[in-house]
């Protein structure tokens, strides 16, 4: 598997860079190749081609899912190169994970619903560095990426 995981995050080192760091290494872990890039509202993501999924994943600013990401979805040629793609997704967010869910993932989902969405997983604070609750994670999107 060659996975790429686009994400938007306001600090550098802060808690969704971390997440996305252990997820990524949880995931070489399972033999995969996996690349990172930052999100950007207007970039270019022809790049994404060469990948077979594309994680995406945010934290939650103000009720929304960070605008850097849901801005790729909706300005760019992002969308345009994630047709037929297989994704994982994932946020990070302080809320209750049922307000999260039907909340914030609609707000991703939205703008996917011709790909097939192998995972998704909202992370609350206390399970950001956990080690098993991001092991489940890269499992369930392996597992689902295998079948």
């Amino acid at each position: 598997m060659r996975a790429i995981i686009l994400f938007d995050s306001k600090t550098a080192g802060g808690s969704t860079d971390r997440l996305i760091d252990s997820i990524g290494l949880e995931l070489a872990k399972t033999g995969a190749y996996v690349e990172k890039a930052r999100c950007k509202t207007t970039g270019d993501y022809s790049f994404v081609k060469d990948f077979d999924v594309v994680i995406m994943g945010a934290p939650i600013y103000y009720l929304l899912v960070s605008s850097q990401l849901l801005g790729a979805l909706v300005q760019s040629n992002l969308k345009q190169y994630l047709a037929g793609k297989k994704v994982a997704l994932f946020l990070t967010c302080g809320s209750p994970e049922l307000m999260a869910n039907l909340l914030y993932l609609p707000q991703l989902k939205m703008n996917l619903v011709n790909n097939t969405i192998l995972a998704e997983r909202i992370f609350a604070p206390d399970q950001i560095s956990d080690p098993t609750v991001i092991a489940k994670y890269v499992h369930e999107l392996d597992a689902a990426y295998k079948k």
